[in-house]
């Protein structure tokens, strides 16, 4: 989708919101928010968010300071409210907020009486999900979930692609500008057709993993909590406590599950036990499903190949982190979903379910806060 496509769209769907004769009239432009569902498999609540105990047409909403730039279209999607950044907003304001754009602190949700519903900006809802009032009051948390999953998924392949093909011994020979074809020292190259690639979490983000690993001819396998479907190029889908089994039998095992109790700490020394000598693994989940200490062992046993890692646990990864000079590990600062496409579609959802709340119509992307995803 062009840029200047998406920017129309969501000034159109906003628009929407304020005039029902205008969105009669419009349905061709008007579609792309339909569009992008279908595209991306989003979930659509199945009942209007009006039912909800609670819900009005809000009147204050509070955003974070990185959703200043949608202002414009986050104003037309909901014409009667006031936007108000959170750290500019006065106690009585925040008291009175109807719903928050990237705000779920402990601090605003006691001091948010009145809250019904919270917009998270990123896919991940760890954090938010554990404020306890969160689950007291029962309030709507919806997410960005599968928006940023094919620009993920092309980051993962592109980490697998330059781990299985060692880019980083050719580009450091490249800068001493030494030619190492035929040498012994030479790394042995890997194809990733017919390998068998471990998705662990096949959701948004996994699936479009799947997809592309499916692409390139590697034999796709993958565990997700909710259940055994899955989409026909992945051969086999199973439960999480099969995780050791699936592994392995895997060449790439790809960490793309959301952090909850249940996926804190799976990647550990029993994990990378259970791997088959030369496994890679890659990780663009949460950092805290790994338990870094056994990764770095692992990395530096051999057992391991090698890692490619968007997301460590702490972040910022400590400049004294072994991770950082161990061969054959490539990170990346948390950056796999930094790309334009995946911004465009994140900020349409963010506009369309202002909107939709707005006008009481079914949300997008509703979180089980219980589940965590």
């Amino acid at each position: 989708m062009q840029r200047s496509a998406v920017l129309t769209a969501l000034t159109v769907c906003a628009s929407l919101a304020a005039s029902p004769a205008a969105r009669a009239q419009a349905p061709a432009t008007a579609t792309a928010p339909a569009e992008l569902i279908e595209k991306l498999g989003l979930r659509v609540a199945s009942q209007p968010v009006r039912e909800r105990p609670g819900w009005r047409p809000p009147r204050i909403v509070l955003i974070t300071k990185e959703a200043q730039d949608l202002l414009p279209a986050l104003q037309q999607a909901a014409p009667r409210a006031k936007l108000i950044e959170v750290s500019t907003a006065k106690p009585r304001q925040i008291a009175a907020a109807d719903a928050t754009i990237g705000v779920c602190s402990a601090e605003v949700l006691a001091q948010a009486k009145q809250l019904q519903w919270i917009q998270w900006m990123a896919v991940g809802v760890d954090r938010c999900v554990q404020q306890p009032l969160l689950h007291e009051r029962h309030l709507l948390l919806t997410n960005l979930q599968h928006t940023m999953g094919p620009s993920m998924a092309e980051h993962v392949l592109g980490m697998m692609l330059a781990l299985s093909r060692h880019f980083d011994y050719f580009l450091k020979e490249q800068q001493q500008a030494h030619w190492v074809k035929g040498q012994s020292t030479t790394p042995q190259l890997v194809d990733l057709g017919g390998k068998t690639v471990l998705v662990v979490g096949l959701g948004g983000i996994g699936t479009e993993v799947a997809r592309r690993a499916h692409a390139l001819g590697m034999r796709v396998i993958a565990t997700r909590a909710s259940g055994r479907d899955g989409p026909d190029y992945v051969s086999y889908v199973g439960l999480p406590d099969e995780l050791l089994k699936l592994a392995s039998d895997a060449d790439f095992v790809v960490n793309c599950a959301p952090l909850t109790p249940q996926t804190t700490g799976i990647f550990n020394r029993e994990f990378f036990a259970t791997l088959k000598p030369g496994a890679y693994f890659i990780s663009v989940g949460r950092g805290p499903s790994t338990v870094t200490a056994d990764l770095i062992a692992a990395l530096g046993s051999g057992r391991l190949a090698g890692a490619g890692l968007d997301v460590v646990d702490p972040e910022p990864l400590p400049a004294d982190s072994p991770l950082w000079h161990l061969p054959s590990v490539i990170i990346t600062p948390h950056v796999s979903a930094n790309t334009t496409v995946s911004k465009e579609q994140r900020n349409l959802v963010l506009v369309e379910n202002l909107r939709r709340y707005t006008a009481g119509e079914q949300m997008i992307s509703v979180v089980d806060i219980e589940r965590g995803y």
